[in-house]
């Protein structure tokens, strides 16, 4: 998840542009052919990384945690940390798989500024990014065993909060591989926001879509619609928004899907819970 309050002063924001083709519903990853054959076009997606709870009226898309289940009746995307630890996962990665996360000079782990709980996974060489694939490998196969139809790898930009230590090769070698394991597992592979990367993040690691964050707020839309068409989930948090969400949904060049959250994905039971759509 991307945090850029260090830098622009702003707040996260998540904008949900993912297709379900005539707002049909597909369910499981037991579709036909490649994994990305029923990826939807059309529809509307909720994000509910804080917690699953029923969906909203209309809803057709909905991104979980790995430790979730799939909403039923509903096209399940399954949210992976894929170039960080997640926080109660720390020990795990230390304690056994302490050569796969990034030192600093004095060894002590390298967390990301954004996220002080979250180490960053060492991407330099072909055995630590093997390793990393073996540990991820396991929440790889259970979105697929509970019945997720895709999975997107947060965080594939951590080269750029490494202060030089990583490069966007390796983490780019890394997604290939991820990429591998998902569609072995019957699992389309979402990209996670990294504008940069343009067209070449498809190219070079077969992902099949894209979630990206705040692509309103920053003005990046037209760098993953170009790259992956109406295969883009654009997610607005309600916190950083300078327009009305009237004015959002009237914009031409915004991904077909659309979506207002609050910055912490809280369930509807909590005060602060947003949940809008175009």
């Amino acid at each position: 998840m991307r945090d850029r309050t260090l830098l622009l002063t702003l707040t996260m924001a998540v904008v949900g542009v993912f297709g379900l083709a005539g707002c049909a519903t597909t369910t499981g990853n037991a579709g036909s052919g490649s994994p990305s054959a029923n990826l939807p076009t059309s529809g509307i997606p909720d994000y509910q990384l804080g917690g699953g709870y029923t969906p909203p009226s209309g809803v057709t898309i909905v991104e979980r945690d790995s430790t979730d289940h799939p909403a039923a009746g509903k096209y399940g995307i399954c949210y992976v940390n894929g170039f960080q630890t997640q926080p109660e996962d720390a020990d795990d990665w230390l304690d056994h798989h302490g050569s796969a996360v990034l030192r600093d000079d004095d060894g002590d782990p390298v967390s990301d500024p954004g996220w002080p709980d979250e180490m960053l996974l060492d991407t330099t060489t072909a055995a630590k990014r093997t390793e990393i694939v073996g540990v991820l490998t396991k929440s790889i196969a259970r979105c697929a065993d509970r019945g997720f139809d895709a999975v997107e790898f947060d965080n594939l930009d951590s080269w750029t909060r490494s202060h030089g230590a990583l490069r966007r090769a390796d983490n780019l070698a890394l997604a290939a591989a991820l990429v591998r394991v998902g569609h072995e597992h019957g699992l389309a592979v979402g990209q996670k926001n990294t504008p940069q990367l343009g067209a070449s993040g498809r190219k070079t690691t077969g992902f099949d879509f894209v979630v990206a964050e705040e692509c309103v707020a920053y003005q990046e839309c037209s760098a993953y619609t170009k790259a992956y068409g109406k295969h883009v989930i654009d997610v607005e948090y309600s916190d950083n928004t300078d327009r009305s969400w009237k004015s959002v949904c009237a914009m031409d060049d915004r991904p077909a899907m659309t979506i207002l959250r609050d910055r912490d994905l809280v369930t509807p039971s909590h005060r602060a819970y947003v949940f809008e759509h175009c």
